[in-house]
């Protein structure tokens, strides 16, 4: 956007040379509403930064390190922005430092406070590049006109809203608790999108007999059989001319590459400063792929049938895709388990490929991934899909023990590592893959666990010290204390407490002081995370020598467990939900691979109602977000592979715990998204050449 510059004598007016009047932002929600025109640069209020315009009219922001949130606050000229109908805010900015720039902006009514009256979002943006932050202003592109109970998903139509449109007041820019200055330009702030009033009144059924919301249409939406049928003829005609990169050996890895070491297995290796995978015949190769391969993508119907327009009879062919739930860590029916469910998905492919369609399914994922430049079935796939060993593919473990009682997690409690019971069980479910993934020259290697709750840097040992008395892990806490300490009265000095005896600290369940037990805490945390790692390590090279350990998937973690994976694993793996991980690294002095296991983005033009962990605008502009996450990987020095999350698009009405998001490479329909799927093509097919550049 250019905006012109008129110097006054108290203040700098930004003018848009694209001028939108009030009347204008309340108007058609088919074009995007400038926020930026109008701005009067010497009424913007500053906490710790510095606003200037260059000589092009870009507004660039300058922030400090002493304010908690420094930033900018900008307000319209008419006292608001009317932004009623309008679905999200977006802010296009470019950052001029070379650090990685998380930037966020918030969208106030009168009153915010940063949690009530306000609504949020947030981005990373690599030094040197542009980036995009965007703030929904409503959940759903659909609002309904009067409310009504929707149970069972995360995202859904609705009546009511965060925050009122109508009467925005401010936009706050801003930098969470920054360590360095920054400096960034703003080059647009748009309103965008629309959202469209559906009667409360007919509302119910929403969802047709092919899993899709019956009260809109969009580019892609399936309408009969024919048309499912059709669409299948014609991506088999495409796959058969565009079968792969031609570069490319029977793994995936990279034929015009160097030929380094070949072990008739995967491995890991850094070639020219850069960590790599090898494949087992000896080529680079960098792990492109997907996760959740499956056919299936069941939803509850228990409680909701009312929602369905045409579920199928008991004596239909369809009623074989009926089935009973019972996982659900969240949501509604979390408390109403087990569950009735109906999957959509299934139906959808017996439609579209006929009697033998789980064949036809399989046989079309390989095609389209080798076709789209995708070289690897990821975590929590159909292990009769990768066992046809047409795609490299990760092997998932997971497995239950004792935990510790104090502990907690958004998917449940630590493990205690110091029972028994855990290594038996990691034993257990490693021996299992045996006869399925061990010695597989396929299998590039082992995911164990994931998004386990580890919490900060004490938070482990607080939780062994809050269990009751006969946790393992308490009573080898308590060995610890015993060793260092001579005697509970030097503990009481040391940590600022007064226990009558090392019993009536095995019985307490009060938490410390952290700051003066901290040293202690961080010690037992560190031998808890280490030992965690060292017996799935230990198990997994008794069993499988030679195959890479993959670590848990990280989702939130500390620096300290960090550190206790870098010592045990062959390559870290992080979940992460951000725009960029150009500069994802290691706490110092860590030099290890690390991989991507999940990451997506989704948007609300495609009929579903909630986008996900990260949000686009568009088809097309979540395309450009996987291409900018997966070009800023292969830049990355450690990172040796990503895995988009997933690969087909949940259900509208949601899994067991609610999930609902847009964030599929398919679509209910097996219809693939063509914006992204070719732009997981451009990346892939490049990526060698891409990755190699210095």
């Amino acid at each position: 956007m250019f905006l012109k510059v008129i110097v006054m004598k108290k203040a700098v007016v930004l003018v848009s040379a694209l001028w939108l009047s009030m009347a204008t932002v309340a108007g058609a929600a088919g074009s995007h509403v400038d926020l930026l025109a109008g701005l009067d640069l010497g009424s913007v209020e500053k906490s710790d930064a510095t606003p200037t315009v260059t000589q092009d009219g870009t507004l660039v922001i300058s922030t400090g390190t002493q304010a908690q949130w420094p930033g900018v606050t900008l307000r319209p000229s008419g006292g608001r922005w009317d932004l009623s109908g309008r679905l999200l805010v977006e802010m296009r900015v470019r950052n001029r430092g070379t650090a990685m720039l998380t930037v966020n902006l918030r969208v106030d009514n009168p009153g915010a406070d940063g949690r009530e009256h306000c609504v949020t979002g947030s981005a990373q943006i690599e030094g040197g590049r542009q980036g995009v932050v965007r703030t929904q202003l409503f959940p759903s592109q659909w609002r309904l006109s009067a409310p009504l109970e929707i149970i069972g998903m995360r995202g859904n139509p609705t009546h009511e809203s965060r925050l009122d449109a109508s009467n925005v007041t401010a936009l706050v820019v801003f930098i969470n608790q920054p360590k360095t200055r920054h400096e960034f330009e703003i080059l647009s702030i748009r309103a965008m999108g629309g959202v469209q009033m559906v009667d409360a009144q007919s509302f119910y059924p929403f969802i047709d007999e092919f899993g899709q919301f019956i009260h809109g249409d969009w580019p892609g939406k399936t309408h009969s059989v024919e048309e499912m049928q059709a669409a299948a003829t014609a991506e088999a005609a495409e796959l058969a001319a565009q079968p792969g990169p031609a570069d490319r050996n029977q793994y995936g890895g990279w034929t015009k590459g160097p030929t380094l070491e070949a072990t008739g297995l995967f491995r890991v290796q850094k070639h020219n400063g850069k960590w790599w995978l090898v494949d087992p015949e000896g080529r680079l190769f960098w792990s492109h792929g997907t996760d959740c391969v499956n056919a299936g993508s069941a939803t509850p119907i228990s409680d909701r049938e009312h929602y369905f327009k045409d579920l199928p009879s008991s004596n239909s062919a369809f009623a074989q895709f009926y089935d009973t739930g019972t996982w659900a860590p969240h949501g509604y029916y979390k408390d109403h388990s087990p569950y009735k469910t109906y999957d959509f998905a299934r139906a959808n492919l017996l439609r579209r490929y006929g009697r033998d369609w789980s064949a036809a399914f399989a046989d079309v994922t390989h095609k389209r991934l080798a076709s789209w430049g995708m070289n690897t079935i990821a975590n929590w796939s159909d292990a009769g899909i990768y066992r046809m060993r047409r795609t490299p593919y990760t092997a998932t473990i997971s497995f239950s023990s004792r935990v510790i009682e104090g502990s907690q997690g958004y998917w449940g409690k630590f493990f205690d590592v110091f029972d028994e019971s855990f290594r038996a069980a990691a034993r257990r479910a490693i021996a299992g893959q045996k006869a399925l993934s061990v010695g597989d020259p396929w299998c590039i290697g082992y995911f164990v666990h994931n998004e386990l709750g580890w919490g900060d840097e004490t938070s482990l040992a607080v939780a062994a010290l809050t269990s009751p008395a006969e946790q393992p892990a308490k009573r080898a806490f308590m060995e610890d204390l015993k060793a260092k300490y001579d005697s509970i009265e030097k503990l009481n000095n040391a940590w600022g407490t007064s226990h009558v005896s090392w019993e009536a600290l095995l019985q307490a369940t009060v938490e410390p002081d952290k700051m003066k037990a901290g040293e202690d805490l961080n010690a037992f945390y560190t031998r808890i995370a280490e030992t965690y790692f060292r017996i799935i390590s230990e198990e997994l090279r008794e069993a499988a020598p030679k195959q890479i350990y993959m670590g848990c998937r990280f989702a939130w973690v500390n620096d300290r467990a960090v550190r206790a994976a870098a010592k045990y694993c062959d390559i870290i793996s992080f979940n992460r939900y951000n725009y960029s991980v150009a500069d994802q690294g290691l706490p110092e002095g860590q030099d290890k691979p690390i991989i991507i296991g999940e990451f997506h983005f989704g948007a609300l033009d495609r009929g579903m109602f909630h986008t996900g962990l990260k949000v686009t605008s568009s088809q097309e502009d979540r395309a450009a977000a996987y291409a900018d996450y997966v070009r800023g990987a292969l830049r990355n020095r450690y990172i040796v592979g990503t895995h988009w999350f997933q690969y087909k698009d949940q259900a509208t009405t949601g899994r067991g715990d609610g999930e609902n998001y847009q964030i599929g490479l398919v679509d209910i329909c097996d219809r693939p998204y063509t914006e992204t799927t070719q732009a997981v093509r451009e990346v892939g097919y490049g990526m060698y050449e891409y990755r190699m550049k210095p």
